[in-house]
Formats: C-alpha cells, sequence, structure tokens
C-alpha cells in the first residue's frame, strides 16, 4: 500500500474510502510539482490510519483486562 500512495497518491485515497481526500490529492498531483506533496500527504495519511489503528486495538485490550 506504500508503494501505491507514493506512485498513485490518488488511488491510495480511494481504496481507504476517503473520496474527498483522494479527489483533493488528484487535484494536487496534477501539477509536477504538486506530486511530491501529495505522495507525502498520502504516505503521511497512511501512516497515521495505522498508529490509529494500533491506539485503539490497544485501549480494547485495556478495557478488556
Amino acid at each position: 500500500m506504500i508503494l501505491i500512495a507514493i506512485l498513485i497518491p490518488w488511488l491510495s485515497f480511494f481504496l481507504r474510502g476517503r473520496i474527498l481526500h483522494g479527489i483533493l490529492c488528484l487535484l494536487l498531483q496534477i501539477t509536477l510539482i504538486g506530486w511530491i506533496p501529495a505522495a507525502i500527504w498520502a504516505v503521511a495519511d497512511l501512516q497515521n490510519r495505522r498508529a490509529e489503528k494500533r491506539t485503539n486495538r490497544m485501549i480494547r485490550a485495556m478495557r478488556q483486562s
């Protein structure tokens, strides 16, 4: 998924169900200079989403204990 986020940033947003972010990323990516910020944004968002899932799993585990 990280490779998709780097090569086709807007598609990584669409695959994760974030349609509006995908459209904004596509508009940013249309320009050649905008490709790098779009790729960075997509990778950072992917990492944040993974961290959020990890945190939620830890919270659920702590509540069950």
